[in-house]
C-alpha cells in the first residue's frame, strides 16, 4: 500500500543518510579528536573508560549544563563533538519517542574510536528506519503529544525534524574533514 508522505520522508533519510556515510566512512580516530581551533565544542576522555562532551557556561568556561546560547564565538565543534552529537539527538529522539522515555545527556557516550562510531551510527540510523518503515501515514499526521525535540509535535514533523539534522551534521562533519585534510601540521 502506497503511504506517499512515510514513503517521502524514507527517501528524505535515505540521502541524509547516504550523505552522513560519505563523510562516516574512512574517518580516523585522528580527526575525530582533532580540534580546529582553539576553542569549539570537544570530547575529552573521562579518565574512567568513557569520553564526555563539553558545554559553554556562558561564562568563558565549560560545563556540564547545557549551553546557554549556540552563537559563533564558541567556535567551531570538533568532529568527535558533532558525531557525539548526532548519537545523542538520534538517541534521544528514539528514546523519547519509541521508548520509555528515561534516557539522559550524561547517558549518551561517544564510544572512544571511528570505528565503533560507525557501528553506532549505523544501529541508529537501522532502527530509526525500521521505525518509519512501520508507520503509515495517518498515524504520522496523528495529533500526538511529542516530549523531544519538541513538544506537541506529529511523528511526520518530528521525522522531518530528523531528516534536517542528519543533513546538517553530515555537512559540519564533511566542513570538518575538508579543514584537516589542508591542515597544516
Amino acid at each position: 500500500m502506497s503511504e506517499p508522505l512515510r514513503d517521502t520522508l524514507i527517501r528524505q533519510l535515505d540521502t541524509a543518510w547516504a550523505l552522513a556515510t560519505y563523510h562516516l566512512d574512512g574517518l580516523s580516530d585522528g580527526e575525530c579528536l582533532w580540534r580546529p581551533a582553539d576553542e569549539g565544542l570537544h570530547i575529552w576522555a573521562d579518565g574512567q573508560g568513557g569520553w564526555r562532551p563539553d558545554w559553554p557556561d556562558g561564562q568563558g568556561g565549560w560545563t556540564a549544563d547545557w549551553p546557554d546560547h549556540e552563537g559563533y564565538d564558541l567556535g567551531p565543534p570538533s568532529i568527535g563533538w558533532t558525531t557525539w552529537h548526532l548519537l545523542y539527538w538520534w538517541s534521544m529522539a528514539l528514546d523519547r519517542n519509541f521508548g520509555p522515555g528515561i534516557l539522559a545527556r550524561e547517558d549518551v557516550r561517544w564510544p572512544g574510536n571511528a570505528e565503533a562510531l560507525r557501528r553506532c551510527l549505523h544501529d541508529l540510523n537501522v532502527a530509526w528506519r525500521g521505525r518509519l518503515g512501520a508507520i503509515g501515514d495517518a498515524e504520522l499526521v496523528a495529533p500526538r503529544t511529542s516530549s523531544w525535540p519538541r513538544a506537541d509535535q506529529s511523528l511526520a514533523d518530528v521525522f522531518a525534524w530528523a531528516n534536517i539534522e542528519l543533513t546538517k551534521n553530515a555537512a559540519e562533519l564533511g566542513y570538518a574533514r575538508f579543514l584537516f585534510a589542508i591542515r597544516k601540521v
